[in-house]
């Protein structure tokens, strides 16, 4: 069955940054477009960045724009996100999620992650 695991959360300082990775198993990796989402205690989930199957091009939300970086390894089946210049506001759980399209609409998104989790200290 598809399996997409996050890993690389925890606690930062404001001003800090974190490498989020997402490892996939059971699905043809690179015929997917890869997202990532986070979710933040009493709110919606939110889209943060979208990278297509080939990797050539990424997307992000206007609130990461320059901070975040989505990249992939197909041969690795493996997704990450760079995240630089941390803010409180950026504390979430982060979801990893894979789509046949290449899009921001987590209801298009097919497999999801568990998620992991990131605090960001004032």
């Amino acid at each position: 069955q598809v399996q997409l695991v996050e890993s690389g959360g925890g606690l930062v300082q404001g001003g800090g940054s974190l490498r989020l990775s997402c490892a996939a198993s059971g699905l043809s990796f690179s015929n997917y477009a890869m997202g990532w989402f986070r979710q933040a205690p009493g709110k919606e989930r939110e889209f943060v960045a979208a990278i297509r199957r080939s990797g050539d091009i990424a997307t992000y939300a206007d609130v990461v724009k320059g901070r975040f970086t989505v990249s992939r390894d197909n041969g690795k089946n493996t997704v990450y996100l760079q995240m630089n210049s941390l803010k409180p506001e950026d504390t979430a759980d982060y979801y990893c999620a894979a789509s046949n399209l290449y899009v921001q609409r987590a209801a298009q998104y097919a497999y999801w992650g568990q998620g992991t989790q990131v605090t960001v200290s004032s």
